[in-house]
């Protein structure tokens, strides 16, 4: 049985939380990279893109286009397109909730709250006690959430979990964070801080990620949802049940392709593959790490990046 991390020793400057693994676990540092989606109109959704977002067209070429933030440092979206790709139902699919862009700072939330106000671009907006967030749709039907964190010496645990919660956002204070600035687009500093699925089973979802990938589960008790992640950050991926009786997403569909997942050097993403592999997954092995899919059919990339 996997160990409480709770019940171990820890020199660490926050509590220790979550389960780790039984076997392979990955390193404190392992982050998300890209995400891969399939789109029906690459100029549409480029639009959408960089209007409601702020991203900045980094490669293009005649069916895709990568994008990231002001900086140009990093790709944070990879567009394929598919003419005439179904849009996500109302009811979603199993596949992306969403994918999460994390800014670097509260004022850069509050800039991009009043800007996506401006464009009634908001579908809804939360404060999770760890995060403030904002949720967005785009032209496809894929979900994105756009958040900020808060510090981390505010995050509380209890039982060895990282306490997160469904509570509504003071918008006028996160505006008054902005101070006014108007948003110039994605900031220096953007990344991918997150990756939802739908997925079909928890327990299916908790073989093939955290005792397959190795990452460890930080909040468990969340009605329908598992959150997990590396070096006890508060989530790099959420998996849910929320889409009960839903379809995988199909290769006719708008979808998450594949997600990344970074480690700091090739052994580490070569030892996360042969952990899945170990586990029961099909992989496909590369130089710098290695591909493979989960059970409903998303796309994972296990790579040595920064």
């Amino acid at each position: 049985m996997s160990t409480p991390a709770s019940t171990r020793t820890s020199t660490a400057p926050y509590p220790a939380v979550g389960i780790r693994p039984d076997a392979y676990r990955l390193p404190p540092t392992a982050r998300p990279g890209r995400v891969v989606l399939q789109v029906a109109d690459l100029e549409r959704s480029l639009a959408y893109y960089g209007g409601a977002l702020g991203l900045r067209v980094l490669t293009r070429d005649d069916d895709r286009a990568t994008l990231g933030a002001g900086d140009g440092a990093r790709v944070l979206v990879e567009l394929r397109e598919l003419p005439g790709a179904r849009p996500v139902p109302r009811r979603g699919r199993l596949g992306l909730y969403h994918f999460a862009l994390l800014l670097p700072d509260r004022a850069a939330l509050g800039r991009f709250l009043a800007h996506a106000a401006g464009l009634r671009a908001i579908d809804g907006m939360s404060d999770h006690l760890v995060s403030e967030a904002l949720y967005l749709t785009d032209p496809d039907g894929l979900g994105i959430e756009v958040y900020a964190d808060r510090p981390r010496e505010e995050w509380r645990v209890r039982d060895g979990q990282i306490e997160m919660a469904t509570e509504p956002l003071d918008v006028e204070s996160v505006l008054a964070a902005g101070g006014g600035v108007p948003w110039d687009g994605a900031p220096a500093g953007t990344t991918v801080g997150h990756v939802h699925l739908h997925v079909g089973d928890l327990e299916r979802a908790k073989a093939f990620y955290h005792l397959g990938l190795g990452l460890d589960q930080v909040v468990w008790s969340y009605p329908g949802a598992l959150f997990l992640s590396a070096g006890g950050y508060h989530h790099h991926l959420g998996v849910n049940t929320w889409a009960r009786g839903a379809e995988p997403a199909g290769p006719g569909d708008a979808r998450l392709l594949e997600w990344e997942l970074l480690l700091p050097a090739a052994q580490d993403a070569a030892a996360a593959i042969a952990s899945l592999a170990a586990a029961g997954a099909v992989v496909d092995t590369a130089p710098d790490g290695g591909t493979t899919r989960d059970p409903w059919g998303v796309g994972l990339r296990v790579r040595a990046g920064s």
